[in-house]
């Protein structure tokens, strides 16, 4: 099988399938395709129906979108999803939830692994709905299964969807209860966590139009990210001049228009 994903430091939708995979040990290639600059075509048509990432290639099938992708490895691998039918309505729905929903969080926090950044004053308040709803569904998995994962004791596809957000987390500094901070810890503790995060930060490729969103609600702290000549994220053309206007919204042609 062959997984077609875009910059681990910027793609949360590329990271489901392939934290995934690499934790339960399902065997597979990864092809990157990093993001063009400044929002032009991706070229992800050549393997994507829909232009966006992940895909799954297997033999003559493809897969595209890391939900669908979850279903067909599921079908094959019994471990996917929890054994126990209650935990796996549970982290079904759970999965759903945030491959559907939390768009705040995904709008005001935007995934770059290899950066820390402080919010601007007074947080977004649909962030605050958000985090607050976050913290509800992670008790509650955690309180019915018993942790340390949101089903119970093994690393399933329900945690796969919430790494993104551990990311998350860890970049934005979000302030969480300490169960659910002891969750986001197992989560980035995990070794195909660390495998992803040295990898992104490694990556040579820095993309203005996600740095951008980046910076959209918050100002940059500290940058980790290691290529040979590294862009810092106030050297990209009109952004420092756009931060410090307290930009409200993303630049028009922002990540999100690419990273799906």
């Amino acid at each position: 099988m062959k997984l077609h994903i875009a910059n681990k430091n910027y793609s949360s939708w590329s990271l489901r399938p392939w934290v995934l995979m690499k934790t339960l040990g399902l065997p597979f290639e990864e092809s990157v395709h990093p993001f063009p600059l400044n929002g032009g075509p991706t070229g992800f048509d050549a393997f994507s129906p829909t232009s966006k990432v992940p895909v799954l290639v297997d033999g003559e099938r493809s897969i595209w979108d890391s939900l669908a992708i979850t279903e067909y490895l599921a079908e094959q691998h019994p471990h996917v999803w929890p054994a126990d039918k209650a935990a796996r309505v549970w982290a079904r729905s759970a999965a759903a939830e945030m491959h559907s929903g939390f768009a705040n969080l995904r709008n005001v926090c935007a995934m770059s692994c290899g950066v820390r950044v402080a919010l601007h004053q007074p947080v977004h308040p649909g962030l605050l709905q958000d985090v607050n709803r976050l913290q509800t569904l992670w008790a509650d998995g955690l309180h019915r299964f018993g942790g340390p994962f949101l089903a119970g004791q093994h690393f399933t596809a329900v945690d796969a969807f919430f790494c993104p957000v551990a990311f998350r987390v860890q970049t934005y500094n979000l302030v969480l209860s300490a169960e659910c901070m002891a969750y986001v810890h197992t989560l980035l503790a995990l070794p195909a966590m660390q495998d992803w995060y040295e990898a992104a930060l490694k990556e040579p490729w820095i993309e203005p139009a996600h740095d951008a969103d980046v910076l959209a609600f918050g100002a940059l702290v500290q940058d980790f990210r290691l290529p040979a000549e590294t862009l810092h994220l106030l050297s990209v053309p009109d952004l420092s001049e756009s931060i410090q206007a307290g930009m409200g919204e993303p630049l028009v042609d922002s990540a999100r228009k690419l990273d799906w």
